[in-house]
């Protein structure tokens, strides 16, 4: 099973440039979209429900807002779009489908920014967080778990290309930083950085303007975060810069049968 994330950044917008064909090209299984920013009414019929493909959307209430959504090539035995919470629902920001006993989570994670970029989401922002954490860890004792998207949040130095220039910027801040660590540290596994570990210029994100993507200034804000037995069926994590048609690039890992313990 191949698992791709990719935020669109405007659905409408991505479908003019080419998502239909990404999602064929992609030999993905299951796609995990964030910042559709539309409602499903407002989609083209071949984007809404394209050939061959289960989509399921969780929008904001706010139009032209984040919004997340789903597709797959089979469609999955249940679908949520609620954490429970109506501040963090209002803003659709999860979509979680089964496939079997494995879950696939679709998040987009807030920005901490603010209108007026003076870090006053950071609050909203790790609230989120905390309450998506309850939620997955009571999910992944029930079976394997990928949380696929936009995480706003670069978690080391390496995963930015001026991180000294970043510390009081949100996405790099401390707190938002150990946020993530305790993700990491209570068993949830970064599939990328664990086959690349320490490897820089590996970003997914970057600004539009200044050349940043010419340059390769960016920073890596979306990930693919699996559970340990959904981490054990990892075969390969990448992210790829060449795809283009939203400020940020799609990211991914191909899964397998889980491997065994060698017996002694």
């Amino acid at each position: 099973m191949r698992i791709v994330s990719w935020n669109v950044n405007g659905l409408r917008a991505c479908a003019r440039k080419g998502f239909l064909d990404f999602l064929e090209t992609s030999r993905a299984d299951v796609v995990g979209i964030q910042e559709v920013r539309a409602f499903e009414h407002q989609l083209d019929a071949g984007v809404r429900a394209p050939a061959g493909w289960h989509a399921a959307f969780a929008p904001a209430e706010r139009a032209g807002y984040s919004g997340v959504a789903i597709y797959s090539r089979k469609r999955p035995a249940r679908v949520e779009t609620v954490l429970g919470e109506s501040r963090f629902d209002v803003e659709g920001r999860l979509v979680i489908a089964w496939f079997g006993r494995l879950a696939v989570a679709s998040v987009y994670f807030p920005k901490g920014s603010g209108r007026d970029r003076d870090n006053s989401r950071v609050p909203y922002k790790l609230d989120f967080y905390a309450a998506l954490f309850e939620r997955l860890e009571a999910l992944r004792r029930e079976g394997p778990v990928v949380v696929v998207g936009d995480y706003n949040t670069a978690h080391e130095p390496v995963d930015l290309a001026r991180p000294a220039s970043n510390t009081r910027s949100s996405g790099f801040l401390p707190e938002e930083r150990a946020e993530l660590t305790r993700w990491l540290d209570a068993g949830w596994v970064d599939t990328f950085r664990a086959r690349h570990p320490g490897a820089p210029g590996h970003y997914t994100w970057w600004r539009q303007w200044g050349g940043a993507r010419e340059r390769n200034v960016g920073w890596r804000i979306d990930y693919v975060l699996a559970s340990r037995d959904a981490a054990a069926r990892v075969r390969d994590a990448f992210i790829w810069p060449e795809v283009t048609g939203s400020d940020h690039c799609p990211v991914g890992v191909d899964l397998g049968p889980q491997r065994r313990k060698r017996q002694r």
